[in-house]
């Protein structure tokens, strides 16, 4: 006797009859009646009395049907299960992103992520990069989103998209006037800086090449998302990566390509001996998508 046959069983008691169990099951009244005598013959118990054109369970089938009732309980938690397995719509996401990514990109990705998620919970901490990169082995985030090519045995690549650099100042200032900057367009204007080796693995030389020298920064500040609040304020320009300003995050700043020889990638991190989540998966290609949209 199999699970089809019990089913059957349990049908027919909450019915009343052949006919209803069949409906449920929606099998013909024929099929149903075959599976219900094969049960009895296996069984080797009259479970049904016939009166009055209904079926009345004997005394051992309404004892039979109790543990089936019990069985039954266990066989729907474990198909939920396997739905929610195949189509999971909660749990916890940890991330782990560089702070360029809190403006717009990873806001916009993560809602999108959460439409199709409703009960799924996100957990965003915005980390400099060692910071980040040891979350990631200690396993406090599930997935890291970082420029920073730095590399540790324990943290593999997950996937990774070009990221261009931009150069933005107000819009007053004389270099709007411009389709794009470059190095030699930099000496003689003040430039907010801050540490582009740490956050994107580049050096001076890669960003400014021989002008390097002849650049003027006078204010430092910690992040490219920072640079950009302090460029509006006049202080002067900054270079900084695309993924800061996408989606219209500053309207008031002026944004012109910055060409130069350095490559910036963002990179998509997790542990290397710890699979993705579905919702981690789902989570990397909700940021490709949006990432898409917006650069």
């Amino acid at each position: 006797m199999n699970l089809r046959h019990l089913e059957v069983f349990r049908h027919v008691m909450q019915t009343g009859s052949v006919k209803g169990a069949a409906a449920v099951l929606r099998v013909s009244d024929a099929a149903a009646s075959k599976l219900l005598s094969t049960a009895e013959r296996r069984m080797g118990l009259a479970l049904f009395e016939r009166a009055k054109g209904r079926l009345v369970p004997t005394p051992e089938a309404r004892r039979l049907y109790a543990d089936v009732e019990q069985l039954w309980e266990r066989v729907e938690r474990i198909e939920a299960l396997t739905r929610s397995l195949a189509q999971p719509t909660g749990g916890i996401l940890n991330l782990a992103i560089s702070p360029s990514f809190g403006v717009t990109v990873v806001p916009q990705a993560a809602t999108r992520l959460l439409a199709s998620m409703p009960e799924l919970t996100i957990n965003v901490d915005l980390l400099i990069p060692h910071l980040l990169l040891q979350n990631l082995v200690d396993g406090i985030a599930d997935l890291g989103v970082s420029f920073n090519p730095q590399q540790h045995p324990s943290v593999e690549v997950v996937d990774r998209v070009r990221c261009g650099l931009v150069c933005v100042m107000p819009a007053s200032h004389v270099l709007a006037a411009r389709k794009f900057i470059r190095a030699a367009d930099l000496p003689g204007h003040p430039v907010v800086s801050f540490p582009q080796a740490l956050d994107y693995g580049l050096s001076d030389e890669a960003l400014f090449g021989r002008y390097s020298g002849s650049i003027a920064r006078r204010l430092n500040v910690r992040s490219g998302q920072t640079a950009c609040w302090f460029s509006l304020a006049g202080a002067g320009v900054a270079i900084v990566d695309a993924a800061s300003v996408a989606g219209g995050a500053f309207p008031d700043l002026a944004i012109r390509p910055y060409r130069c020889d350095a490559v910036i990638e963002i990179l998509l991190l997790r542990h290397r001996d710890r699979p993705l989540s579905r919702a981690a998966s789902r989570f990397c290609d909700s940021f490709r998508r949006t990432w898409k949209e917006l650069s």
